[in-house]
């Protein structure tokens, strides 16, 4: 592996735009293209980093001069760089629609710094060797997003800001601890040196350390039972914050999960992975619950975000290359998927003046266009053929077949039927049936450019759906090292 400043512009790159976007923040045009501009350089970065992975050598930095396993070390190899590169195009449709009149929310100065540093901090979390640092970016992470939940100063959102740092810095405390009894344990944080140091330690010990570092991940990935805080507090952000938190910051905390039992600790303890399973299904069942009870349409799709965050863990569990692969596959699906869900819905509030599916309907005939845009994502979702999330599902569900695990198989495919049931739902609510005001026109409002970033994600969707094996391919290649 060679050293390469490109390693360290995930977070650099962000940083940098962060802080010239607040010096320009009395100046929002200016602003706003040094936002746009950074969110370009980002994206570029990130797909030289992806040819760089895909040549068979990862980017490898490190810092103070130290060389590892003591020093702090960024290693981008395949699973990074393709994270990144969904990071750096989900704040890029965030990003375009704020240009939109779709449910934007206040334009504080501070959103686009606060914004950047969100993306600073997940590509931290993705690119970071060393298990503090990976706390360090968590911190990042959930210092801007609590900025971003209070900006608005409505009560709603102080209530959602409360909630979701209360249950957030429970799980920082136990990972911050559990990080400490690693070192105490092993005398090392490198991913590389951490690796070869727990081959050595008792079992007993092994366990009750993984355990509670699996724990504090889960946490942040809002899996059962500790996902309280995602459905509480995620409605109340405006709707290109929410679609890139949907997108982005549970699938960090699955990320920290499969790094780590996947790869630094490979193979973490069997009764480990067993565990794992069966909290997927729970999280699997209680989140497509959640999503068939609620009207609201952000409340629907919040839960929908634990359910498939179900589905990744279940991948993690079967502790094999295939599961990893399809680990991958379905988290990238699932970020470009989830993310223009939120979008559509915030097109669907422009227009009918609610979230509420029992207040609003009559989109279909007045916006078809809407109507397309709509079912592309939502039947990826559930797993329709031919679409992204049928060939995701596919790959988890044949491992899980392949390993005779028939509890969690069925779980999976009860949760698809359920999936169906809450978007018909919608389909039917908001697109299908009149709207329950006959005098209801849908106002002339800008939405070009919300058109514009949720067709652009339902491209990359039909694209992984109807080229799955570039994707796949990609996938076993990047986990093809790990636990090595």
């Amino acid at each position: 592996m060679s050293t390469s400043a490109l390693a360290v512009t995930p977070v650099l790159v962000p940083l940098g735009t962060a802080m010239l976007a607040a010096l320009a923040q009395q100046r929002p045009t200016v602003q706003q293209t040094i936002s746009f501009a950074g969110i370009a350089a980002l994206t570029v970065c990130a797909l030289l980093l992806v040819a760089q992975a895909s040549s068979g050598t990862p980017a490898v930095a490190q810092f103070g001069g130290w060389a590892a396993p003591y020093g702090i070390e960024f290693v981008v190899d395949g699973t990074g760089a393709a994270l990144v590169l969904i990071t750096a195009l989900m704040g890029a449709a965030s990003l375009l629609f704020l240009l939109s009149d779709a449910d934007p929310g206040p334009r504080h100065p501070l959103l686009l710094p606060l914004v950047h540093g969100v993306l600073a901090g997940v590509g931290g979390s993705f690119c970071t060797a060393d298990l503090f640092n990976l706390y360090v970016w968590f911190e990042v992470m959930l210092i801007c997003s609590v900025g971003l939940f209070a900006i608005g100063a409505r009560v709603d959102q102080l209530d959602g800001t409360f909630k979701y740092l209360a249950l957030n810095l429970f799980g920082t405390l136990l990972l911050l601890m559990s990080v400490g009894l690693v070192y105490g344990a092993t005398g090392h944080l490198n991913f590389g040196a951490l690796g070869e140091a727990s081959a050595q330690w008792p079992p007993a010990l092994g366990l009750a350390l993984l355990a509670a570092l699996t724990l504090a991940f889960l946490i942040k990935a809002g899996a059962f039972p500790l996902f309280a805080w995602l459905p509480a507090s995620y409605h109340t952000l405006p709707a290109p914050v929410l679609a890139l938190f949907a997108g982005l910051l549970t699938k960090v905390g699955v990320y920290a999960v499969l790094r780590t039992l996947g790869d630094v600790f490979n193979p973490a303890p069997q009764v480990l992975y067993e565990a794992l399973g069966w909290v997927a299904a729970a999280t699997m069942i209680t989140g497509v619950l959640g999503a068939a009870y609620h009207w609201d349409i952000r409340r629907i799709l919040a839960f929908h975000i634990i359910s498939q965050i179900g589905y990744i863990l279940l991948g993690i569990a079967l502790a094999t290359p295939e599961g990893h692969a399809a680990t991958l596959f379905y988290t990238l699906h699932h970020i470009v998927v989830k993310a223009n869900l939120f979008l559509i819905g915030a097109i669907v509030w422009a227009l009918t003046g609610s979230y509420d599916l029992r207040r609003i309907g009559g989109l279909y005939a007045p916006k078809p266009l809407l109507a397309v845009l709509f079912l592309i994502p939502a039947l990826s979702l559930v797993g329709i053929p031919p679409l992204s999330g049928f060939w995701a599902k596919l790959l988890i569900l044949r491992e899980a077949i392949a390993q005779e695990r028939i509890v969690w198989t069925a779980a999976a495919l009860l949760v698809s039927v359920l999936t169906l049931y809450s978007m018909m739902k919608i389909w039917m609510e908001a697109f299908w049936k009149a709207h329950p005001d006959e005098t209801w026109q849908p106002p002339r409002v800008r939405l070009g450019a919300a058109y514009l970033a949720t067709a652009g994600l339902a491209a990359v969707t039909v694209w992984i759906s109807l080229w799955p094996q570039s994707l796949l391919a990609y996938a076993q290649a990047a986990v093809d090292g790990f636990g090595r």
